[in-house]
């Protein structure tokens, strides 16, 4: 059965996550697997080295208590985790979606992750996480681990959901955009909406020419989509965030390598970028 790997994290993006999951479990008929990952710098204190200021009694008594108030924390982290799981698998199955799994992890995100996504089919993951809910226009930095790592596709949660009926394709021709349009082709999962394909190059090109942009419509078109395509001039994070947030556009899809200017991810990249400012979900490929 088809599988959603959905990373929960208490954030205010966590019921996006749930709503986006809920979504794609209905598109796929797909069972929703909910992660929660405690980080083990969440429940360690690490005492700073105060051997030359303590005797040893007072150096024993501070370790113990150290010791005392880690075993809280982690107790404390591991029944938060579970009502942050319960809460959304309450919202998935409001949502209609009855097969859902919870699971709590304790350790690395990115290397649970690497262990996990080979049993998935699609991850599900908000923006930014607890840590960076408040700090504007930042990209969280599991994010960015997790989609320089991900080998499946990876659907980025806005803050809100929105009803997917009309989806944007950045698309540059390189091996994660044709790789997306495979996908989108093969899968059930944006069958519905209709797609709109956009290049974005330094200097404007002619209708017509060889960028595979027209042979990556008629792919889609063959799938059964509706679908328009655009090619635009400009710099491409900007033009296509700008095109992205457009009031039809519910749903941004790229690819984060590619052999132009969008191939370089997550260093000052087009890709960062407009993640880090789109304000709609975003369905990555690597």
């Amino acid at each position: 059965m088809t599988t959603i790997l959905a990373l929960i994290d208490g954030s205010h993006y966590s019921p996006s996550v749930c709503d986006n999951a809920a979504f794609a479990a209905k598109q796929l008929g797909a069972s929703v697997e909910l992660l929660h990952v405690i980080g083990r710098r969440d429940t360690a204190s690490a005492p700073a080295d105060l051997s030359g200021n303590l005797d040893l009694g007072e150096r024993e008594e501070l370790l113990k208590e150290l010791a005392d108030l880690d075993e809280q924390k982690a107790k404390l982290g591991r029944r938060r985790a579970r009502l942050v799981l319960a809460e959304a698998a309450r919202r998935l199955q409001d949502a209609g979606i009855d097969s859902v799994r919870e699971e709590m992890r304790l350790g690395d995100l990115v290397e649970t992750l690497s262990q996990r996504e080979e049993q998935a089919d699609l991850m599900v993951i908000g923006k930014r996480g607890e840590g960076a809910d408040f700090a504007r226009l930042h990209l969280g930095s599991n994010l960015e681990r997790v989609l320089r790592g991900a080998r499946r596709p990876v659907l980025v949660a806005a803050r809100a959901f929105r009803p997917i009926r009309r989806f944007l394709v950045a698309f540059d021709g390189g091996p994660s955009a044709r790789k997306a349009v495979d996908f989108l082709a093969t899968s059930p999962l944006l069958k519905g909406a209709s797609a709109e394909l956009l290049t974005v190059s330094d200097k404007a090109a002619p209708e017509g020419s060889h960028d595979g942009l027209d042979a990556a419509a008629e792919r889609l078109r063959g799938a059964g989509y509706d679908v328009a395509t655009k090619r635009l001039a400009g710099e491409p994070d900007a033009v296509i965030a700008r095109e992205g947030e457009r009031d039809d556009i519910d749903l941004l899809v790229m690819g984060a390598y590619g052999h132009s200017r969008i191939r370089a991810f997550l260093i000052g990249s087009t890709t960062s970028e407009i993640v880090r400012s789109c304000k709609r979900p975003v369905l990555m490929f690597r």
